[in-house]
């Protein structure tokens, strides 16, 4: 997609810039007189959530859950403009104005908007969001992507300002995309350094369309249709994440009918799928790739890595691998081959940057040159008494992360390289990964559309306590030429700074950039999905649907069985006080 800039709000600045009033989001009805609302959709998943607090999540489910939870002051549109406010319709803010000199916008909070508690949503909650997120005792790994914002003001109590310490493309975006507003009279009491282990945390009180009903850790996460939200109710009563251990049990859940909707087949699943009249295959797109993450550094703190604190080793390596033949087995035309820390749907990605390429001689030459060699013949090679081994963790809720540990194992094999695979459950696998205490993890990234996005996981800020940057990569070169092309203000010099960055970064293979997914999800017939976004296909959950006719009494069957005509009430199971425990 091009990056296309509103001259009215970026280029011109002349002249004064009028309010902005939008219609409601999404542009359907989503007034529950407009037609049949009602039950409960089930939705398979790998992974537990780690945290349902917005600022502190960092697993696929707890930003599902969250973004159920939790509004935003706005929207943005299905088309994932990033530049300006083009697209984006209004959310917790009702309408926005921007400042003459565009280092500040308004936002006008929705009078209607209320926390699942009852009490009104108010502009020191904004301020007060923006302060928390960039709290460095809270290490958020989402503070990097806040640098631009000075500070938030209140102009009155449903007035926010948000001021900018520079003009960029992507203010707008920054400003609400960014940020999951919070509720302050129930967090600012809470101690920040202590906030990941806050009760909240665990049982969030929010704005969103569903509200909190519970969560029984590694097994379910259940939310309720909030039935008087200022934005309407959701067309669903309830939603219910189920967890399980691995990809085939997710799977399996859908496949015996004790889940409704799962968001990655395997390529034999999809098979099976096509064949069944009452499942249905879902493509939708998606920013999502997967690498294997060297460590340069042993835990973060004590120097080097032996082995992947060596840049010439690691491109080494990375030459060793046919990434090409390993997509190719695993997902035959469902999976393309990496490109970066980028994918495809961002808008400055750049195909034609090049790659390490795939020669295992030469690869084995540079090891030589290097001072590795299989001097006793065991197979493996050595340096300074130190063999060229390591440990590999891998979690063991991806089946393609699995079948890509395997094959990498016996790629780096042939050229003298031991690849230990630890398989380790999907909650100690980010454990270890948050950590550091790992030498590789065949790690996966969910993007956000914002090119500059990349500098959660990339740049020297998101090394430390709270960052996601789980390699230790630090590069300057490479931080200042994310900074130049986030704030270019020309679409071309955008493009130009971020491909010299994704340049710089490929040849410094802090990584081996293996896939990125072209993904389907299954869900039974029944299931009427809407608006499947690339930054996330459950943006619109609210509006998914289910006939009245075919909707399962998911209580009377605990999640499991034939269906049966539902006559639960749009809050059963959870009692009229859940929201405040």
């Amino acid at each position: 997609m091009d990056i296309r800039i509103p001259l009215r709000r970026l280029v011109s600045l002349a002249a004064p810039l009028a309010a902005v009033s939008l219609l409601a989001c999404g542009g359907d009805d989503r007034d529950a007189s407009a037609g049949d609302v009602g039950g409960t959709l089930v939705i398979s998943v790998t992974g537990d959530a780690d945290h349902l607090l917005p600022p502190l999540y960092e697993t696929i489910t707890g930003r599902q859950v969250s973004d159920q939870l939790f509004d935003r002051l706005a929207e943005i549109g299905d088309d994932l403009n990033t530049v300006g406010d083009e697209g984006f319709t209004p959310a917790l803010a009702e309408r926005w104005e921007w400042a003459e000199d565009s280092l500040s916008i308004a936002f006008h909070i929705d009078p209607d908007a209320r926390w699942h508690d009852g009490r009104p949503v108010r502009a020191g909650d904004v301020r007060f969001t923006h302060a928390l997120y960039v709290d460095p005792a809270v290490a958020s790994p989402f503070a990097p992507l806040l640098d631009d914002i000075d500070s938030v003001q209140v102009r009155d109590s449903l007035t926010a300002v948000v001021w900018f310490a520079r003009r960029t493309p992507q203010q707008f975006f920054d400003a609400t995309y960014q940020m999951s507003i919070l509720p302050e009279h129930l967090l600012a009491g809470v101690d920040r350094a202590n906030i990941r282990a806050a009760a909240f945390s665990r049982a969030p009180i929010g704005s969103g369309r569903f509200r909190f009903a519970r969560w029984t850790p590694g097994q379910t996460i259940e939310l309720v249709a909030d039935t008087a939200n200022y934005r309407d109710r959701p067309r669903l009563d309830r939603a219910i994440w189920t967890v399980s251990p691995d990809p085939v049990t997710a799977i399996t859940k859908v496949l015996r009918n004790e889940a409704d909707f799962v968001e990655i087949l395997r390529p034999e699943d999809q098979a099976e799928v096509s064949r069944r009249d009452d499942l249905k295959l879902v493509p939708y797109p998606a920013l999502q790739y997967a690498a294997v993450f060297l460590n340069a550094n042993v835990d973060g703190t004590s120097g080097p890595h032996p082995i992947f604190g060596d840049r010439e080793t690691r491109r080494a390596l990375t030459m060793a691998v046919d990434r090409e033949a390993m997509v190719r087995n695993v997902f035959d035309t469902l999976g393309l081959v990496g490109i970066g820390p980028v994918t495809r749907g961002v808008a400055t990605a750049d195909t034609t940057i090049e790659q390490l390429p795939f020669d295992r001689e030469r690869a084995a030459r540079v090891l030589d040159s290097l001072g590795w060699r299989d001097a006793n013949g065991d197979g493996v090679r050595e340096r300074a008494g130190r063999p060229l081994e390591f440990t590999l963790i891998t979690p063991t809720s991806s089946s393609f992360r699995m079948r890509m540990a395997v094959l990498l194992q016996e790629q780096l094999a042939q050229v003298g390289a031991k690849v230990n695979v630890e398989p380790l459950e999907f909650g100690t696998f980010i454990q270890r990964q948050n950590r550091r205490r790992f030498d590789a993890a065949m790690g996966g990234v969910g993007m956000d559309p914002l090119p500059g996005g990349v500098k959660q996981s990339w740049s020297a800020a998101g090394i430390g306590a709270g960052g996601s940057n789980y390699t230790g990569y630090a590069s300057p070169t490479f931080d200042a030429l994310v900074d130049s092309g986030a704030a270019a203000m020309d679409p071309d010099d955008a493009r130009r700074y971020f491909r010299r960055a994704y340049e710089t970064i490929v040849a410094d293979a802090p990584a081996i950039w293996l896939y990125e997914l072209r993904p389907v999800g299954a869900a039974h017939v029944r299931i009427q999905p809407a608006g499947l976004r690339a930054d996330g296909w459950w943006a619109h959950l609210a509006d998914w649907t289910i006939p009245a006719d075919q909707r399962i009494d998911r209580d009377r069957i605990g999640l499991r069985g034939a269906p049966v005509a539902e006559g639960a009430s749009p809050d059963a199971g959870a009692p009229a006080d859940t929201a405040r425990r």
